[in-house]
């Protein structure tokens, strides 16, 4: 199973990534040894976040989001996760799940 996440970072930024390994990924973000942009952009929540078998498809889904869409189709993406086959037609609906209520909270079994 992959993941494909956006995050709110300090300051309001958005980041979007993927993953086969949610929490350690997450907790990898939030020591400050993820991804560049997250070191200097510690995360402060878990957005949106999509699950899919294959590792082709949340690559796909990833770079979509993160290179086709503004920021303000992102958020309106956030308050409405159904939208994703409106705002990125050529996806396969089928492939991906929204998975709701995950928190970086619930992650670190806060």
């Amino acid at each position: 199973m992959y993941y494909v996440y956006i995050l709110r970072c300090r300051g309001g930024t958005l980041y979007t990534g993927y993953t086969p390994d949610l929490g350690r990924r997450m907790a990898a973000h939030c020591a400050g040894t993820g991804a560049k942009y997250t070191r200097s952009h510690p995360p402060e929540e878990i957005e949106a976040l999509w699950r899919t078998e294959e590792k082709t498809d949340a690559m796909r889904l990833e770079y979509a989001v993160k290179k086709r869409l503004t920021r303000a189709e992102k958020l309106g993406l956030i308050a409405a996760p159904e939208r994703l086959w409106e705002l990125l037609p050529g996806l396969e609906p089928e492939k991906f799940q929204h998975v709701p209520g995950v928190t970086l909270a619930s992650l670190r079994g806060d």
